[in-house]
């Protein structure tokens, strides 16, 4: 594993800092404590926790940049206590799982389906998880299974539900102290959890069974994951030295004796984020508090890291997220779309690779992800593994999976329905049992 100089075609690529009718500014933020990143995005939104009882968290549409007013976007407030993380659906745009440290989960539609966007209040979820026993602090869908969602607590235990019977599928309670990140890898076949007691752990999702673990960095703060390149059995961690130093390590999944690569980053005090983009194999590193993005390419052929470039501004960043890349505009070349939290907004870092033809630069965008599950949430139970459905990103094709999410809605009865139904019920209950007795039929 080797740092250097070498030609690439990502080799410069650049973002210039957007102009302020850009940007989303006006919001107040709850970013003082917690794992997460602050901001996370689907294909068509991206959603932001606000500071305020009950753990409000605004919805703000990726095509419509604003000043936040109360009446700009739609606000998710259903929790008893504050808001520590939440989780777009894949594989609905406008389906958004969030958790709290009132220690339950809740599922919500956002989507307004006629309505006027701005100026809505979702109070009743889809769906409401309930199993852990203290504040639930980490969400991560399931990158290719229909509705299987991954949780983390403080009560030290990992749960993946489905979502769609509001069932558990399996419960892990190997860790000995709190966990502070949770990736699923390519397939969603196992998971990576890293934890405060400096391990990492590989557990199967389906069974819940720890089939390694390791000692990651010797620093005690929080250490955050992203599985590379699929089929090479590597993971980064970024943590922490001994001595509070940043650092990147590389590991080799079937032999952690040692990690493959490990470097010190500087002595900065914020927690790295790492995004590792599966299409180009670019990585970004995106520290908390810091003005800069660094970015690497990993070669699959040479299982290297190299480093491109770097991004450099002297606002800091509170948390970051990366849009879907079918979200991206293919037509300006943009290779990556980032999202920056700042003191009071949030700004989109849009990453371009400058190429003088007009047309659609098929080595820059191969096939991505598309919104189409690979198998449901039972087959996947079952055994089933399987890569994740795959679009083309090229304009001039048709029916690729863009917009699939709004064609395989989650069906689920919210609960005011199923208030109604019942009471519709119970009435037809009692008529019933009038007739009986008007007709002299004992029962």
């Amino acid at each position: 594993m080797v740092f250097g100089v070498r030609a690439s075609k990502y080799r410069h690529i650049y973002t210039e800092p957007p102009k302020p009718e850009q940007c989303w500014t006006g919001l107040r933020l709850s970013i003082a404590t917690g794992e997460q990143q602050y901001v996370k995005a689907s294909s068509k939104y991206f959603a932001v926790a606000l500071s305020g009882a009950g753990g409000p968290l605004a919805i703000q549409r990726l095509d419509l940049p604003n000043r936040y007013t109360p009446d700009s976007c739609p606000i998710i407030c259903g929790h008893a206590g504050s808001l520590l993380d939440f989780d777009w659906n894949p594989f609905d745009a406008g389906m958004i799982a969030t958790a709290s440290d009132d220690t339950t989960i809740k599922v919500w539609q956002v989507d307004a389906d006629g309505e006027e966007w701005g100026g809505r209040v979702l109070s009743e979820p889809l769906v409401d998880l309930r199993g852990h026993r203290k504040k639930v602090s980490l969400l991560r869908y399931h990158p290719t299974a229909a509705n299987v969602l991954a949780s983390a607590s403080t009560d030290n235990t990992i749960r993946v539900w489905d979502v769609e019977k509001a069932e558990e599928i399996s419960v892990f309670e190997g860790l000995t102290d709190i966990p502070q990140d949770v990736v699923w890898d390519h397939r969603g076949d196992q998971y990576a959890v890293s934890s405060k007691d400096k391990h990492v752990r590989l557990v199967d999702g389906r069974t819940s069974v720890e089939s390694h673990s390791f000692l990651a960095h010797e620093g005690t703060k929080s250490t955050k994951l992203s599985y590379l390149h699929p089929g090479d059995n590597r993971i980064l961690s970024m943590g922490f030295t001994q001595r509070s130093g940043r650092e990147l390590k590389v590991w080799d999944l079937r032999d952690t004796s040692a990690p493959v690569y490990s470097e010190t980053i500087d002595q900065a005090a914020g927690v790295i984020m790492p995004f590792y983009d599966i299409d180009s194999s670019v990585l970004y590193l995106c520290g908390k508090g810091d003005g800069n993005i660094r970015y690497y390419e990993y070669t699959t052929e040479e299982k290297a890291l190299y480093s491109i470039g770097m991004f450099q501004t002297t606002i800091s960043c509170k948390g970051m997220c990366v849009v879907p890349k079918r979200a991206v505009d293919v037509g300006n070349n943009e290779t990556a779309r980032l999202l920056k939290i700042t003191r009071d907004g949030v700004t989109p870092l849009s990453f371009i690779v400058p190429r003088k033809s007009d047309t659609f630069q098929e080595d820059l965008f191969p096939d991505c992800a598309a919104a189409v599950p690979a198998h449901t949430a039972d087959e996947w139970v079952g055994g089933s593994s399987l890569d994740p459905v795959t679009m083309s990103l090229d304009p001039a094709d048709s029916g690729n999976g863009a917009d699939a999410s709004t064609k395989t809605k989650f069906q689920v009865r919210g609960i005011a329905q199923v208030k109604a139904e019942l009471k519709e019920a119970l009435e037809r209950i009692k008529h019933l049992e009038s007739k009986l007795t008007e007709a002299g039929v004992t029962y």
